[in-house]
């Protein structure tokens, strides 16, 4: 510290006088103070626009002398970052620019706050027109931007890019969230192409002309605005909450919201008293424990250990409105046995009329009454309590006596919270408009044993569980079969809610035990994508096994493009295959746990029409059922698939099964939408020619085509040339990239995708790559044309060179 000492001191000999306010950027060597700036209000570098400065200030609102580093909008006032947030410095310590970056540091010379430690000296510190404060290198090359280290406030031109982080940011794209930004319109998800809006919080309108600052703030009241500033006032647009008493922390913990006051008063439930951080129990006896923060971890809480003290009747709770129910149509015991259970649980409101189970995760904050709205739940709320005597007796009177004072701030102003804050009212917004949620829900079977159903409602995620009765009343007895495959026969069934659904009936599972299948369910159930058949809820029934699945009233796509009556157009068969992509894409590298279909085919692929004035809903089926299946019928179901061409090369091999399997797969159905028929059919028993087996075995004629430009030739003949020609020659050349031999020269579905929307260019095959059709194509005729059985479609030749793969 001495030597940082002397470094301090020799540095001051090269300052430029302390009256300075430099405009754009300053070098290293440059040490100030709030005292040495005071005749700029602190202020050392402004933007060349003039719209920002960078200073050393306090909070308007702040009585006490305390500085922080700050950017500030010159217009408004307003500070929208903050660099040594909670660790305030006075009026004399110093803010330095070195060669290693930015340092803080107190009046002991310790250091407060600094950059992190840099790739190459910096060169240049630089306030842009769009306030971002940028180190530089002596090239100019940025070594530290302060956009990329948001406090409270998002403003128009600034992005924040920590939610790339997160794979799972997706709502029904293709394309994974990179950036947040904020302008007249909205708060906007933006996709790492840089133009796909995954999601928006719209705005109400706000007039454009003369506008130059809109910024979004999470307050330290704990509100978050939206402001405008067109050059003379500012306006605020959007505040959430709109009542205090709905503020997360506003009565801090436990703590009880009087709404019917103004201004709101505090209080503390019955049998709790106002401590350090919150209502606290009066019993000395009782504790609250803190969570472990781990949302999976289950029994660290002994038995006889928990207890449930009641803090009201007739209250709500802030997260109700966005976390959805643990489960539904279960008692109050079994609600907080499961609470129990995660030791991230810290309390429950029970819906007294729906039995409702809502948890309460990680933090407890205040709590407030009810409005009894038309729809709204009668909850009951209770908190987890560590007991050292179980036979203490809680009042559940309110008691009006333990009062405090509403919190005039309320920190909730840490990056995570604002993010928290940010994506909370994302949420809120997306459930108004679609009214609609997407339930972890799980029901109580009143055959299935009691520790069997706590075991069962502990698993995540879980969808609807029904009951066989329930499922046997909605397909009238399994009486309307709608389709049968390897994994089962499947059911049309209405259930009370009038909604049409499909049933699944799967047999021979190769998951042990009810639970296992659960888990698998409950991963399968909480994959959402618009191109994905939606799993709605399951049932066990003794050995049997039942997936409720959304229906899809046109039925799969075999039975429109291989139908002789009807001919289904260039524009329909355009749009299956990129949404097929399009959920393919999702199952790779778009949801949390990475799903190969392992069963790609027209089959798989099933087709939902609302009216004549909608386009064909495109979804994929069967997804991730390969995993519940035993190894003996998984082999068989692959020989079964590889019936028709659909297999990669892989799987006739040791080679390992990946998503670029798939890909093959995807190929070839991308070859039979464009010619309306399958890739081989059956026409004679006699040998065929090499010309016979080109016109037999269609990707053969598609590679010829292609090597000579000839697309519109491949086309089914049924359209009359009714096709677009580049659409046409795009959907052939992506497809024969999928059937390329090895996996790793095939795209992945996401840039598949890419491709057939028009956002990469397309690939070209490579040639030496796809002579494999002609071994390929020739080993099915020989198989088809000389089986003992004629010319029937039994592939012995996949069943012969298929070797056993669990890899999906």
């Amino acid at each position: 510290m001495a030597a940082f000492s002397i470094f301090v001191f020799l540095s001051g000999l090269f300052i430029t006088s302390s009256g300075d306010l430099y405009s754009h950027s300053i070098r290293p060597n440059f040490t100030a103070s709030f005292i040495n700036l005071v005749d700029n209000s602190g202020a050392f570098l402004l933007s060349p626009n003039a719209t920002f400065r960078a200073a050393i200030s306090n909070y308007p609102d702040q009585q006490l002398p305390q500085f922080y580093l700050s950017i500030i909008h010159l217009s408004t006032n307003t500070i929208i970052w903050t660099a040594n947030r909670g660790r305030p410095i006075s009026d004399s310590a110093n803010v330095l620019l070195t060669a290693n970056g930015l340092i803080i540091t107190n009046n002991s010379d310790q250091i407060v706050w600094s950059t992190p430690s840099l790739n190459s000296p910096v060169a240049f510190l630089q306030l842009d027109d769009s306030g971002n404060l940028i180190l530089l290198d002596q090239q100019n090359i940025s070594l530290w931007e302060s956009f990329n280290y948001p406090t409270d406030t998002l403003w128009n031109g600034m992005t924040y890019w920590q939610l790339s982080m997160d794979n799972r940011a997706f709502k029904e794209s293709n394309v994974p969230v990179s950036f947040m930004a904020v302008n007249v319109s909205g708060l906007y998800w933006v996709g790492d192409d840089g133009s796909t809006i995954v999601f928006k919080v719209p705005l109400a309108p706000i007039d454009a002309a003369g506008l130059e600052f809109i910024y979004a703030k999470l307050g330290s009241n704990g509100k978050f605005t939206i402001s405008s500033f067109d050059g003379n006032n500012s306006v605020q647009n959007l505040q959430i909450p709109v009542e205090n008493c709905r503020i997360p922390s506003i009565c801090e913990k436990i703590g009880f919201c009087n709404r019917d006051k103004r201004p709101e008063t505090c209080l503390c439930p019955s049998a709790f008293h106002s401590g350090i951080d919150g209502c606290v129990p009066i019993n000395p006896l009782f504790t609250l424990p803190k969570a472990c923060n781990t949302s999976n971890s289950y029994g660290n809480e002994t038995n006889g250990q928990v207890s449930y003290m009641k803090i009201g009747d007739a209250i709500d709770y802030f997260s109700t409105k966005f976390i959805e129910p643990l489960s539904l149509r279960i008692s109050l015991l079994n609600c907080q046995l499961l609470c129990s259970r995660n030791c991230s649980c810290l309390g429950v409101l029970y819906g007294n009329s729906s039995g409702s189970c809502n948890p309460i995760w990680n933090n407890v904050g205040s709590i407030f009454s009810s409005t009894f709205d038309l729809g709204q739940e009668d909850f009951s709320g209770y908190v987890k309590a560590m007991t050292l005597s179980s036979n203490i007796n809680i009042s559940s009177k309110t008691d009006a006596g333990h009062k405090f004072s509403v919190p005039g701030s309320v920190l909730l102003s840490s990056l995570g919270a604002f993010v928290l804050v940010v994506i909370v009212i994302g949420f809120l917004w997306w459930k108004r408009t679609k009214g609609h949620s997407r339930a972890a829900v799980v029901r109580l079977g009143s055959k299935a044993s009691f520790s069997m159903e706590i075991d069962l409602l502990s698993i995540a995620g879980l969808p609807v569980k029904f009951e066989y009765e329930e499922l046997a009343t909605a397909t009238d007895n399994f009486t309307t079969q709608i389709g049968s495959g390897g994994f089962g026969t499947v059911y049309k069934g209405v259930l009370p809610d009038e909604s049409v659904v499909a049933v699944k009936r799967i047999t021979n599972l190769g998951v042990e035990g009810k639970k296992d299948f659960c888990t698998e369910i409950a991963i399968i159930g909480n994959i959402h994508h618009i191109n994905l058949v939606k799993l709605k809820g399951f049932c066990l029934q003794g050995k049997q096994r039942f997936l409720v699945l959304e229906y899809m009233n046109k039925g799969s796509l075999d039975h429109v493009i291989f139908n002789n009556e009807s001919v289904l157009g260039w524009k329909e068969r355009f749009e299956i295959a990129v949404g097929t992509a399009r959920g393919l894409a999702y199952l790779h590298s778009g949801c949390q746990h990475k799903i190969i279909h392992c069963d790609v085919k027209p089959e798989n692929i099933l087709l939902h029409e609302e009216n004549l004035h909608q386009n064909l809903q495109v979804k994929i089926s069967d997804f991730g059922i390969s995993k519940l299946l035993t190894p003996e019928q998984s082999n068989l179901l692959t020989t079964l698939r590889g019936t028709r061409g659909y297999l990669a090369p892989e799987w006739l091999t040791s080679s390992g099964i990946s998503e670029k399997s798939d890909v093959f797969s995807y190929g070839m159905v991308l070859l039979e939408i464009v010619r309306g028929r399958r890739n081989f059919s059956v026409q004679t028993c006699a040998p065929l020619s090499g010309t016979e087996l080109k016109r037999l075995y269609f990707p053969l004629l598609a590679l010829e085509m292609h090597v000579q430009k000839r697309y519109m030739e491949l086309v089914d003949p049924r359209l009359n040339g009714r096709a677009e020609s580049e659409e046409v020659e795009r959907l052939v050349q992506v497809a024969l990239c999928c059937v390329q031999m090895e996996p790793r020269q095939r795209p992945t579905m996401s840039n598949v995708v890419g491709m057939l929307e028009g956002n990469l260019p397309v690939e070209q095959p490579r040639i030496e790559s796809l002579n494999f059709l002609l071994i390929y194509g020739g080993r099915y005729a020989s198989v088809l044309t000389t089986s003992t059985d004629g010319c029937n479609e039994q592939n012995e030749y996949i069943m012969a060179y298929h070797q056993s793969s669990n890899d999906c």
